[in-house]
């Protein structure tokens, strides 16, 4: 997918549509970010990863501040604290594929360990798959969560969200993500029926909101 001399918005446009292509982030779901030496690229936000193209990604300095191009996705700060904290994080990618977000809804026996290590690959190329607490999109709080991670985490999992892959390129957090997809189907194929969560009442209503405040926001006029 990528070589030492692919133009890093061209591969990352192209890991995105790589993704959707898998039926690994359905709608506007799903965002990727990659740490160049310019600053940091990002998918816009309402952009299906499907219709990604180089020239529409957002170009971010270290404090996620955009530097060129149209509004980033709402989960810059979660982006960057993953980049700030995990070794070896250039690239993440964060999906709402299908398998992965139903773990994400279950209640593990560790939540440290979410993922039963049913086969090597998982092992060899995840690791241990942490589980986050509940925090609500987008939100400095979603972010916070990262920190309480080992840094050597390669994959983790967002409760009632979804799963977050990262790697030293790439191709190598592209290949995390779907090995996470297809090891979470896997789990829900073998082990007995999970323990399942949902979002409270109060964060219901929060998340309504939240939702409400947004909409009714005045837009600025197109310059």
């Amino acid at each position: 997918m990528t070589g030492p001399h692919t133009d890093p918005a061209a591969a990352l446009a192209a890991a995105g549509r790589h993704l959707a292509a898998l039926g690994l982030s359905p709608g506007t779901s799903g965002n990727l970010s990659l740490r160049t030496a310019d600053g940091i690229l990002a998918t816009p936000t309402g952009r299906p990863l499907a219709a990604l193209e180089a020239s529409g990604l957002s170009l971010l300095d270290s404090g996620g501040r955009v530097r060129k191009g149209p509004p980033p996705t709402k989960e810059v700060p979660l982006h960057l604290a993953v980049h700030d904290r995990l070794a070896g994080a250039a690239a993440v990618v964060h999906l709402h594929s299908t398998y992965a977000v139903a773990l994400a809804c279950t209640e593990p026996d560790d939540p440290d360990d979410a993922l039963i290590p049913f086969t090597p690959y998982a092992v060899m190329r995840l690791g241990r798959v942490p589980l986050l607490p509940y925090a609500h999109p987008g939100t400095p709080e979603l972010a916070d969560g990262v920190g309480h991670l080992p840094e050597d985490t390669a994959a983790f999992l967002l409760a009632q969200h979804g799963p977050v892959a990262v790697g030293r390129d790439l191709d190598e957090a592209v290949g995390r993500a779907v090995e996470l997809e297809e090891a979470s189907r896997l789990q829900f194929a073998l082990a007995p029926a999970p323990r399942v969560r949902t979002l409270t009442p109060a964060q219901r209503a929060h998340l309504t909101a939240r939702t409400r405040r947004t909409a009714e926001q005045p837009t600025e006029d197109p310059v």
